[in-house]
């Protein structure tokens, strides 16, 4: 089994006026395989936002250690983060996260121009994201822009756009929050495929009916993980 990644004994607290402490996290440890696909549940407070936000290295632990394709996260620069940040990691977000005044074609390219080294974009880059916004369904919407498109429609782009620097992990927060059911499991639907074919996808959700559609389940309580389920189709 190759791990993509690894989380020891991970602790997270937010120190706010007054001296209060919030434990967000209290020691958190799990595995995940390359081409694992686990959702994380817990109600609001639970921990698993938090845990999603360290995951995708945009926060730093308390204590604790996170392995990321053999990388010792918190030993790395703020550069070596973004570095990490750009080229490890995909991101699904529940608001989409669109630049409303970009076109489809060039909300997917956003990555590429956080390349180290990399800014400007080749002949093959482009075609690249073109193959990618035909790969979910939007061919045909290529030169729209967030407004002209519907929910589902924006977070095809967003699920593109995760892609577009061919991550190792996809971290999806609530991807479909915002969308009514029959969307929503057509979104599903494009990351069951995508783990199909190997990626790594960490979930967070509230949804148990989504959650049932990852190999795995973790529900978070108190900042630990309270337990774990396996759905079998």
């Amino acid at each position: 089994m190759t791990l993509a990644g690894e989380v020891i004994d991970l602790h997270k607290h937010y120190h706010l006026k007054g001296g209060h402490v919030v434990k967000a996290l209290c020691g958190v440890s799990m595995q995940f395989p390359q081409g694992d696909f686990v959702a994380i549940m817990g109600s609001s407070g639970s921990g698993k936002s938090t845990l999603l936000n360290l995951l995708g290295a945009l926060d730093r632990p308390t204590s604790g250690e996170y392995i990321l394709g053999g990388h010792r996260v918190s030993e790395l620069s703020d550069d070596d983060l973004s570095h990490i940040r750009n080229q490890l990691i995909g991101f699904i977000f529940q608001s989409f996260n669109l630049i409303p005044q970009y076109t489809v074609l060039e909300n997917i390219q956003i990555p590429l121009h956080y390349r180290p080294g990399r800014p400007t974009l080749s002949s093959r880059d482009i075609d690249h994201c073109v193959h990618l916004c035909e790969q979910v369904g939007l061919g045909d919407r290529i030169d729209h822009r967030p407004y002209q498109l519907s929910g589902g429609q924006q977070q095809r782009v967003a699920i593109a756009r995760a892609l577009a620097n061919d991550p190792e992990i996809i971290l999806a927060d609530e991807p479909t929050g915002n969308l009514d059911s029959k969307t929503g499991e057509e979104i599903m639907g494009m990351l069951r495929k995508l783990n199909s074919e190997g990626r790594t996808i960490l979930m967070v959700t509230h949804e148990p009916d989504v959650a049932a559609q990852a190999k795995r389940q973790i529900y978070m309580k108190d900042g630990l993980i309270a337990g774990h389920g396996i759905f079998r189709g």
